[in-house]
């Protein structure tokens, strides 16, 4: 067997040895949380049934007294046997892929503060995940447990479909960069994502300054706004809708105004988007007439994005320029010099006969 063969195989054993190792220690997160579980359920049962005993006591003496008429041809049942007795596992696909999620991310958080999860997420990793709208902790553990499955998978997969194409000799290289590639490879999809939410940020921005400033002008409050957009504009302003729910959540968990508005201003690093932040902050703090200035900020965001739409469009220009070199300028020149070529041709094969 070739040295490359032994490599990959030796890799494809690590990846199984790791995934064995993540299917014992969710085995035993399970049976840790299904015991949780059922001693919540007995001790609900317990609270109810001590709930239920002195009701029944109070019947019982009701009838000795004669206060109340027997019961017959009824049996009555035990608060405690409404109360389910165990949540069963999940039937849906969605519910299920949902379910392995929460535990691929709870197994990858206790490597989190370990210096080898530091890292592998490391602060900007940490910036890309909030970027993308996750903002649990499960999330960042998700990313390191995906990024190591990658790193440890692609390699074999990449060696047993690949391995036939690579020059010989250049097996170890072809099986680092395919290392590299798959530790890569979630952070290349995170960075897309981020992006895409960053420039959807940009287009929501000036619509979201006109909202502020409508219902600022009709009355309401800074709070009552905020709420106003987050229910009834999640389809013209997804992005800054679902970062202005979880801002609306802190606030009402108690943080104050400028700790909730925090994240918001400072993940997708927009200027716009932090002057927006400083003027909810002055507004809840002090009060004040902001309709004006809100059309004044809502009018320079419309000029800046007409500006980078000039800027696209210039890049563009230059771009179809050497598209139409390429395909237009060999037919323009068949059409207009192919005939004159022809003449030319047809002059010179008469003058050598």
């Amino acid at each position: 067997m070739q040295t490359d063969r032994l490599f990959a195989l030796a890799l494809a054993l690590g990846v199984l040895g790791c995934l064995l190792l993540a299917y014992v220690v969710l085995l035993r997160m399970a049976a840790a949380r299904r015991g949780a579980r059922m001693l919540a359920h007995a001790l609900e049962r317990r609270a109810a049934a001590a709930a239920a005993a002195p009701a029944s006591a109070g019947e019982l003496r009701a009838q000795a007294a004669g206060s109340a008429p027997p019961m017959t041809g009824q049996r009555r049942v035990p608060a405690a046997a409404a109360l389910p007795t165990s949540s069963g596992p999940p039937t849906t696909l969605a519910a299920r892929v949902a379910l392995w999620r929460v535990r691929f991310g709870h197994a990858g958080v206790r490597w989190l503060d370990t210096p080898l999860g530091k890292h592998i997420v490391a602060s900007e990793d940490r910036r890309l995940i909030e970027q993308c709208g996750f903002i649990d902790a499960d999330a960042r553990g998700f990313f390191l447990l995906s990024r190591l499955v990658c790193a440890l998978a692609i390699p074999p997969l990449a060696s047993w479909l690949w391995s036939a194409y690579v020059p010989a000799g250049y097996h170890v290289a072809f099986v680092a960069a395919a290392f590299v590639a798959g530790f890569m490879l979630p952070k290349f999809a995170l960075g897309r994502r981020a992006a895409m939410r960053r420039n959807a940020v940009a287009d929501e921005m000036p619509v979201l300054v006109d909202l502020l400033r409508l219902l600022q002008g009709v009355g309401l409050s800074l709070d009552q706004s905020l709420q106003v957009i987050v229910n009834d504009f999640r389809s013209m302003l997804p992005v800054l809708c679902g970062e202005l729910e979880h801002a609306q959540r802190q606030f009402a968990a108690g943080r104050t105004r400028e700790q909730s508005l925090q994240r918001l201003g400072t993940s997708f690093d927009n200027e716009d988007l932090r002057a927006i932040v400083r003027l909810m902050i002055q507004v809840d703090r002090h009060g004040g007439a902001v309709q004006e200035p809100l059309k004044q900020f809502g009018d320079r965001l419309r000029e800046t994005r007409r500006a980078r739409l000039r800027e696209k469009i210039g890049h563009l220009t230059v771009k179809m320029t050497g598209v139409m070199i390429v395909t237009l300028l060999p037919a323009l020149l068949i059409v207009t010099a192919g005939p004159g070529l022809l003449a030319i041709m047809r002059s010179l094969a008469t003058v050598h006969r």
